[in-house]
């Protein structure tokens, strides 16, 4: 049973950085392309980003794009998000998870992914 660990999160200051890891176990990663998602308080969880299995394909939600950059490295069973110019209306808890095949229709469907991790506190705060 693939187990979904995310770690990283924290409070930083607006314009500032965090990189996020969701770190896998009881499972290779390499067989499941990931998402990452946000919840803020009172507000529904949406997709921020997804990469491909291979980290051929990755997609952005446009409040984040150019901004977040996603990646994976299957060698350590570990995804990543790299989080920079942050600002107060990023803070959420902030999840990963998995789903055996990405599609464009499926990156940012919260709906589509059967594995979670248990989320992560990301606070931009001055």
């Amino acid at each position: 049973q693939l187990q979904l660990v995310e770690s990283g999160g924290g409070l930083v200051q607006p314009g500032g950085s965090l990189r996020l890891s969701c770190a896998a176990s009881g499972s290779t990663l390499d067989y499941y392309g990931i998402g990452w998602f946000r919840q803020a308080p009172g507000k529904e969880r949406e997709g921020v980003s997804c990469i491909s299995r291979s980290g051929g394909y990755t997609n952005y939600a446009d409040s984040v794009k150019g901004r977040f950059t996603i990646s994976r490295d299957n060698a350590k069973n570990t995804v990543y998000l790299q989080m920079n110019s942050l600002n107060p209306e990023d803070t959420a808890v902030y999840y990963c998870a998995a789903v055996p095949f990405i599609s464009i229709s499926t990156c940012q469907d919260r709906h589509a992914y059967p594995y979670w991790g248990q989320g992560t506190q990301v606070t931009v705060s001055s």
